[in-house]
């Protein structure tokens, strides 16, 4: 059941009407069993999966606040942390594995083993496994566990957030269950409203760039350098407006419910450093690899060396989370390098005051942000592209702005309909509009805008917005792209 489907549009107004027409008591198993249902509407059976998770996770949660020892203490939590991981680590990275072995033991002749069964990646069990994994750190670090089943399956479950993100913390989440939530005018509009800039950002910007960039990461020796950083800046593009709406429609109809789930965007392409890139991009994750992987490795203790290290080693993790492939593992190594470079940047910085000057200045500034926006567009490169080689292969004709075999550039093989001539002035004028588009959104939510509009006029811009991706989404629209983590 995909936010942008039917099903989604007749599922969400039937459980808002079952959660506010019943009494509170009811009111958070009503949510319960319509996470259960929204999960099982993809696969029934793998329903089991999350409701074990569920169990074990609240009993050795249990067992790590009741046992009398640190030493005990620390059997349960690596109990727990275990059984987190190995799930992951075997619907996630069973093929992965496999391919790796059967590399290395081809190169001594040996043949390969195939899997001997299929194994199909669950939806969303990186999310709900590093919330599972959060809940009994925290709790082996001091924090009270969730009395409630009940509660704490829905901590895990909450169909909103269930399938990628944002990744909850059980303290900001739960003591939303404390109090008895109330619906109010200004609550429903804001939530509307997130729910229909999400859909608009995925079915009208996202959705459209997909088909644009998918010819050129499929065939980037056809394509000239500069047609492939037109491809790789509309991917950009298209993965912020697809994940940030997505967001915005989980944010929404949590929202319709009185719950808050945490803000996972901030202008990221606004960023003036990859440092600070990754506290505007994706959140709940990057505050989730801090906390649970950075600072466990030793963080910035140890000296400068250890602190690089770790950085390198964090985001190397990040983007193996991301998928079981090579690219991603590169695109997160790729990262944590530049985040050690920052550093190392940092450091001089802070022993140069010319150097401070000039980069704090307004021209510094913008050739700060501009750096930033291209290092992280080489980036996705990588993590679009389906191999490193074909990234390799995009990122060498990029960088040398390469022509095609025939001089010509070849962009119109994908637009056939569209006279040659308008390509590229109609691609230019759409960039600076998706860069105009990205901060306004984000202002909308931030400055209360939504809460001060007349009524009329938000009625007009939602039904406007309902036929705008009723008549412009394209025939078919893919999945969010972060369904597949």
């Amino acid at each position: 059941m995909l936010f942008n489907s039917l099903s989604y549009a007749i599922f969400l107004p039937v459980v808002f009407a079952l959660f506010w027409l019943s009494p509170q008591k009811y009111r958070v198993w009503i949510l319960l069993l319509a996470s259960y249902v929204f999960y099982m509407s993809w696969r029934p059976i793998f329903i089991l999966l999350i409701l074990g998770l569920t169990v074990a996770n609240y009993l050795l949660g249990s067992l790590i606040d009741q046992a009398r020892t640190n030493t005990n203490k620390k059997i349960w939590l690596a109990l727990a942390c275990c059984l987190n991981l190995l799930t992951l680590a075997y619907f996630k990275y069973a093929y992965f594995l496999n391919d790796a072995l059967n590399s290395l033991i081809a190169r001594w002749g040996m043949a390969p083993h195939p899997m001997p069964f299929d194994i199909v990646l669950p939806l969303g069990i990186s999310f709900f496994v590093f919330e599972f994994i959060h809940y009994v750190v925290d709790i082996y670090r001091g924090h009270k566990p969730i009395k409630s089943f009940a509660a704490f399956a829905l901590f895990a479950s909450f169909f909103p957030t269930q399938i990628a993100g944002p990744i909850k913390r059980f303290q900001d989440f739960i003591p939303q269950f404390l109090d008895e939530p109330k619906l109010t005018t200004a609550k429903f509009d804001w939530a509307v409203s997130m729910i229909l800039i999400g859909l608009a950002k995925k079915v009208l910007i996202a959705d459209n760039l997909a088909f644009f960039a998918q010819g050129g990461f499929s065939n980037p020796q056809l394509f000239s350098g500069l047609d492939l950083w037109i491809f790789a800046y509309a991917f950009a593009f298209q993965i912020y407006f697809d994940f940030s709406g997505y967001t915005d429609i989980a944010r929404g109809s949590a929202m319709l419910f009185g719950y808050k789930v945490p803000v996972n965007f901030n202008l990221p392409y606004l960023a003036g450093s990859v440092a600070e890139f990754w506290h505007r991009w994706h959140i709940s994750l990057s505050t989730w690899l801090r906390d649970y992987l950075f600072i466990p490795l030793g963080g910035s203790r140890g000296g400068k060396i250890a602190n690089l290290r770790n950085l390198i080693i964090t985001m190397t993790l990040g983007g193996l989370w991301h998928g079981a492939a090579m690219h991603f593992l590169v695109w997160g190594f790729y990262h944590g390098v530049l985040l050690a470079l920052h550093k190392v940047f940092q450091g001089i910085k802070g022993r140069s005051s010319f150097l401070a000057r000039a980069i704090d200045s307004r021209p510094g500034h913008l050739a700060s942000l501009l750096l930033t926006f291209h290092a992280v567009v080489i980036g996705w490169v990588f993590f679009r592209a389906e191999t490193n080689s074909t990234a390799i292969t995009m990122l060498k004709r990029m960088l040398t702005l390469s022509p095609t075999l025939d001089g010509h550039h070849v962009v119109s093989m994908l637009l056939p309909t569209i006279n040659y001539p308008l390509i590229y002035p109609t691609i230019f004028l759409i960039l600076p509009l998706l860069a105009i588009a990205h901060p306004l959104v984000a202002m909308i939510d931030k400055t209360g805008l939504i809460a001060r509009t007349p009524r009329t006029i938000k009625i007009l811009w939602c039904t406007a917005m309902i036929f705008a991706v009723v008549v412009f989404s394209p025939d078919k629209s893919p999945r969010f792209i972060y369904f597949q983590f």
